[in-house]
C-alpha cells in the first residue's frame, strides 16, 4: 500500500511510523500526505527527530502593519489584495507581541522534529514599522540561524510615491549542527531570483520553484512544511522524488493543495 493511502488511515502520531528512517532518492515513488489542522497541536504528536527538512513560509501578519503596506499610494486600499481580508481561518492581524511568541512556539516545535542533520528554510518578510526596522529578530532570536537567503521576487506595482517597490523576501536558514548541503548546492549565491507565482487562488502564494530549491539543496527527505498552504512544498518534494508531510488549518486551502497536487502528480491524496 502507497505511503499516503496507508497514512491516511492513521492517527498523526502513528502515520510517522511509513517514514523512511533512511533517504529516499527514488524518482518513482512519491509518496506524502497531508493533514488538517493546527500547526502546533499536530507537530507536538509528532516523534521528534524525524524531518531531514522544513520548508516552510507562514502567514506575515501584514494586515497589522502600521505603514499601510496594502494601500496604493492614492488613498485608496489594493483592490485585488486578497490578503485585505486575511487568511481562510486567520485574520493575520495579532498584536506583535502574540504573534511573534507564536511563531517562536512553531519555530520550537520544528526544531525538535528536525534531525541533528536538518535544517528549516523558514521565509518571512522584513518591514519597517513606526519608523523601526522589524527585521523578525523577535522571532529567530536564540534559534541557531546559519544564514539569511535573499528572495528576489520579479515583478509587482507599486503606485505609492512614498517608498521604492518591494520585491525581496527573506528565507532563514536555521540548521541543526550536523547540516551540510548537497554536494554542489553551496555554489549557489545567496540572492535567489525566483518569479512570483501566478495562477493560484491562494492570498499569499509560494512558489513552487522556491520550495524546490530549498530542498534539493538539502538532497533528500523527509520533508515539513507545516503552513503548506496550497501545497507548493509538496508539489516540489514530489517533483524531486521525496516523502513530505504538510499541515494546513484551513479545509478550504487543504482542497486547494490537492487540486494542485493532483495536477502537478497526475494522482490523488
Amino acid at each position: 500500500m502507497k505511503f499516503a493511502s496507508y497514512c491516511n488511515q492513521l492517527t498523526p502520531a502513528a502515520a510517522f511510523g511509513c517514514l523512511p528512517k533512511q533517504p529516499t532518492k527514488s524518482k518513482t515513488k512519491k509518496t506524502g500526505f497531508l493533514f488538517h489542522g493546527d500547526a502546533i497541536e499536530l507537530m507536538q504528536t509528532f516523534s521528534a527527530e524525524t524531518f531531514r527538512a522544513i520548508v516552510t513560509s507562514p502567514p506575515y501578519n501584514l494586515r497589522n502593519s502600521s505603514g499601510n503596506g496594502l494601500r496604493d499610494g492614492r488613498g485608496g486600499k489594493w483592490d485585488k489584495a486578497a490578503l485585505l481580508q486575511g487568511y481562510d481561518q486567520h485574520d493575520d492581524c495579532m498584536h506583535n507581541d502574540d504573534y511573534a511568541a507564536w511563531q517562536r512556539q512553531c519555530l520550537h516545535e520544528m526544531m525538535r522534529l528536525l534531525r541533528p542533520d536538518g535544517a528549516i528554510f523558514y521565509n518571512h518578510k522584513w518591514r519597517v514599522q513606526n519608523g523601526l526596522s522589524q527585521d523578525r529578530h523577535d522571532i529567530v532570536e536564540g534559534f541557531p540561524v546559519r544564514q539569511i537567503i535573499i528572495w528576489h521576487r520579479s515583478g509587482g506595482i507599486n503606485f505609492n510615491a512614498g517608498y521604492f517597490l518591494p520585491n525581496y523576501e527573506v528565507i532563514y536558514l536555521i540548521t541543526k549542527p550536523k547540516f551540510k548541503l548537497a554536494p554542489k548546492a553551496n555554489a549557489q549565491g545567496c540572492v535567489w531570483r525566483i518569479n512570483q507565482e501566478n495562477n493560484n487562488r491562494h492570498p499569499a502564494p509560494f512558489p513552487v520553484e522556491l520550495a524546490a530549491r530549498c530542498i534539493a539543496s538539502v538532497g533528500f527527505g523527509p520533508v515539513l512544511d507545516p503552513f503548506i498552504g496550497s501545497g507548493s512544498t509538496a508539489i516540489a518534494a514530489e517533483q524531486i522524488g521525496v516523502e513530505w508531510v504538510g499541515i494546513e488549518k484551513s479545509a478550504e486551502y487543504v482542497s486547494m493543495a490537492k487540486e494542485r497536487i493532483a495536477t502537478a502528480t497526475g494522482r490523488m491524496l
